[in-house]
Formats: C-alpha cells, sequence, structure tokens
C-alpha cells in the first residue's frame, strides 16, 4: 500500500490522531532545536568555529541515541507511557529554555553542551515511549501501517521544523539572539506537544498488567548482559563480524568527510566576517544531494546485489568511495564536492543495506535484538569517533590534501580486507529483501 492509503487507514482512530499529533509537535520542535543549536554552536559569525566546535556539536546529538536508546525501554516497561510523553516534553521545554538563555548571553562550554545533551538523551524516552505506545491505538493488522505513517512522518516534520528554522534565521539578523529565539520557540512546541499528548486518556497507553518482577537496577544489568551476549554472538559468526567492522570503518571515513565538509563551507568557501547564510544554503546542498544517493542505493541496491552478491557490491562501493571521494574533493570547489557527497552518499547507504541484510541472515532470531542494538551503538559511535579525532588533526579550513589522501586508503583498505575476508567466509545467498531495505 502507498503512504496516502495508509494513512487513511490509520487516522480514523480518534487515539492515533492524539498520538500522531504529539509526535509532529514533538518532532517539528526537534528540528527547530537542533537547526538553531547547530547554527549557534558552528555558525555564529562573531566565533571561528573548528572542528573541536563540530566534535562537540555531533556528540552532544549523537552519544544520547548511543548510549540511553538500549536502556529507555527498561523505564518504559514500568511508566505510564501516557505521563512519560507529558513529563518528557515538560522537562526537555525546562532544559531548552535554559539552553535559549545561555545562547542569549553568547555562552559556550559546559553548561551549554550539558543542558543540550540532557534534552536530546530525553527525547529518547520520548521517540520510545511514542513507539512503544502505538498498539494501544491501532488494530493489530494495522500496526505496519502505523509504524511506517508515524515515522515518515515524524522525519517529516523533523525536516520541516528544522527548514522552517533555517527560513527564519536567514530572515531574521542573526547573531546569537536570532538563534536564541529559535531555541527558545522550540521549547514552545515541547509544551504544545505536552498538551497535545495530555488529550490522552491516561492509562490507555500502558504498561498494562504487573510491573516486571526484577527491579529496574536489575533490568539495567539486564540490558547490559544482553549487548554482551549479542556481542559474543557476532564474534563467533565471521561474517556478521565482518560486516560490523566495514560498517564502522566506513562510518568514520563518512563521518571525517562530514566533518571537514562542514569546515570547508563554514571557513573555506565562505568568509565567516560577511555571515554564514550562504555557508547554510551551500551545506543544505551539500547534505540533499548526500539524501539523494541515499535513495538511488536504495533503488539499485536489490537488483545489483541479485546478479553479484552483496560482498562484492560491498567492495564496488568502497572502491568507488575511495577513488571518486578523493577525485571529487580533491579541488576543493563547491560543484564537484556536491556531485562527490551525491556518489559518496551513495555508496555509504549501499553498504549498510547490504550489511544490514548480511547480519540479519547471519545471527539468529533470538539474538537479533541485542545485536541490533549493539549494531546502532557502534554505527553512532564510529562517527562520533571520527568527529574526536577530526579535533584533533584538522585544520580550522577543512582543506587538508593529507587526511583526504588518509580517508581515501581507509576507504579501499576496508574493501580490500572485506574482499579477503569474504572469499574466507562466504555470505548467505540471499538478496536483501525489500523489508529490510527500507531501514533507515
Amino acid at each position: 500500500m502507498s503512504f496516502p492509503s495508509d494513512f487513511r487507514s490509520v487516522v480514523q482512530h480518534r487515539d492515533f490522531r492524539k498520538l500522531y499529533f504529539t509526535r509532529l509537535a514533538g518532532q517539528a520542535s526537534d528540528g527547530m532545536f537542533q537547526m538553531a543549536l547547530a547554527s549557534y554552536v558552528f555558525f555564529a559569525p562573531e566565533r571561528q568555529a573548528d572542528a573541536g566546535a563540530a566534535a562537540a556539536a555531533l556528540a552532544t546529538l549523537l552519544l544520547p541515541y548511543t548510549f540511553v536508546g538500549p536502556f529507555a525501554g527498561v523505564f518504559l516497561d514500568r511508566w505510564r507511557r501516557r505521563q512519560v510523553l507529558v513529563r518528557a516534553n515538560l522537562v526537555r521545554a525546562v532544559l531548552v529554555g535554559i539552553v535559549a538563555m545561555l545562547a542569549w548571553s553568547g555562552a559556550t562550554g559546559a553548561p551549554l553542551f550539558i543542558a543540550a545533551l540532557v534534552a536530546i538523551s530525553i527525547n529518547r524516552f520520548y521517540l520510545t515511549a511514542l513507539g512503544a505506545s502505538l498498539p494501544h491505538v491501532v488494530e493489530r493488522d494495522e500496526l505496519i501501517m502505523a509504524n511506517s505513517v508515524s515515522a515518515t512522518s515524524g522525519t517529516m516534520a523533523s525536516l520541516a521544523g528544522g527548514g522552517l528554522g533555517l527560513a527564519l534565521h536567514q530572515g531574521m539578523r542573526g547573531g546569537h539572539g536570532t538563534d536564541a529565539a529559535l531555541i527558545l520557540a522550540a521549547a514552545c512546541g515541547y509544551l504544545c506537544s505536552a498538551l497535545l499528548a495530555r488529550r490522552i486518556q491516561r492509562d490507555l497507553l500502558g504498561p498494562h498488567g504487573k510491573i516486571p518482577a526484577m527491579s529496574a537496577g536489575q533490568a539495567l544489568r539486564g540490558v547490559a548482559s544482553g549487548l554482551l551476549d549479542g556481542g559474543r554472538h557476532v564474534w563467533a559468526r565471521p561474517m556478521a563480524r565482518n560486516s560490523l567492522g566495514v560498517m564502522a570503518a566506513q562510518r568514520f571515513c563518512y563521518g571525517t568527510g562530514t566533518i571537514a565538509t562542514l569546515l570547508l563551507y563554514r571557513n573555506y568557501f565562505n568568509d565567516p566576517a560577511h555571515g554564514t547564510d550562504s555557508a547554510m544554503r551551500g551545506l543544505g546542498l551539500v547534505f540533499g544531494a548526500a539524501g539523494a544517493g541515499f535513495f538511488v542505493a536504495a533503488m539499485i541496491t536489490p537488483p545489483i546485489t541479485q546478479r553479484i552478491g552483496k560482498p562484492a557490491w560491498i567492495v564496488c562501493a568502497l572502491s568507488a568511495a575511495a577513488v571518486f571521494g578523493f577525485a571529487l574533493a580533491a579541488p576543493y570547489e563547491p560543484p564537484p564536492l556536491v556531485l562527490g557527497a551525491f556518489l559518496l552518499g551513495t555508496a555509504a547507504q549501499s553498504v549498510k543495506l547490504c550489511v544490514d541484510t548480511i547480519v540479519q541472515e547471519s545471527v539468529e532470531d533470538a539474538f537479533r535484538g541485542r545485536v541490533f542494538a549493539l549494531y546502532d551503538m557502534l554505527f553512532n559511535s564510529a562517527f562520533v569517533a571520527a568527529a574526536a579525532v577530526a579535533s584533533l588533526v584538522m585544520p580550522e579550513s577543512g582543506k587538508s590534501y593529507a587526511l583526504l589522501s588518509a580517508v581515501s586508503v581507509g576507504y579501499a583498505v576496508t574493501a580490500v580486507l572485506f574482499l579477503r575476508c569474504a572469499l574466507k567466509h562466504p555470505a548467505p545467498a540471499q538478496a536483501p529483501s525489500a523489508a529490510i531495505l527500507q531501514t533507515p
């Protein structure tokens, strides 16, 4: 079924509509907050941004998704999820309001990042609670449609919030006062989301039945133990283990390139003294091109892997990233860099789709959830590690032939090592299924 038909099917339920609009308000506010925070930390004309600032911003955005997500469910099985939605939004509104005041004063450093980090960590509870609540507002046979509609609409709302924030930023006079005003607007959006959540019946979203017998502390230790079990399970399966290693290495290289691109548009292609609006527009084009590459990868990966197999396509994608990533970035000009973003986006998503499928095929069903929780942690940690390393070695301009060469060599070495491992430990023969290829 198409998105419009799915939407018409599930929106008929009154309680789904209440949960749906709660999600839209919250995720639109997320988009505006993250856009304004990035603008304040990285694009403020009065500050010279460097790789350290980019690393701090990315760590603030990604670490909560890395380490909070696997443990959120422990508490959502104990707390009323409707109350989680209300209170998480209220707490986020307060914290984001504090960030707005700090931005208004021009402050940077630990207080700002701690407040933002806690606010984004709470967002993990909020999003997990939304997902856990869906089975209580639609029929069982509509759950797949409800998940599709909710996830797609939430992503669109987040992009719309960020786009609206960018448009307002360029229409206002700029400076940290503008960023603070946009951050405060996001705080108001969280309050709206809390009010919408209050319209849902208090006990509707669960959990129902008895609270789990073990304490929260025991449950948390159980999650940690489960992640270790998942790691041991993967380690005993060479193809899954090697595929996760490829994904981490590719993500590290891609993250290093992302930091370099941010710095190039911020400090090399544009003069920060004359404002950063053109830099933000240029980055929007780059990330749009990368997004188009993700879409193309989803279209071409199934037929290609049916013909040559997943390991061969991974090697081809990494090899292309090594060659074209260097060739198109080396001129250090915006047009070839945009084309390079498209090709690297295609390669990165092709690798991810194949790795997703190999891991799905290689691990036992009883371990699959724990393995993919570990996968998500590794996926985000590799990007944060790239940002941390870049903060130590990358110049403020982002232009470095040595680092560009190192990234290209990293792609090439990963391709060669994976090819050797794939020849030694062949993957299962199945091609990626449509369901798996829809994984973001």
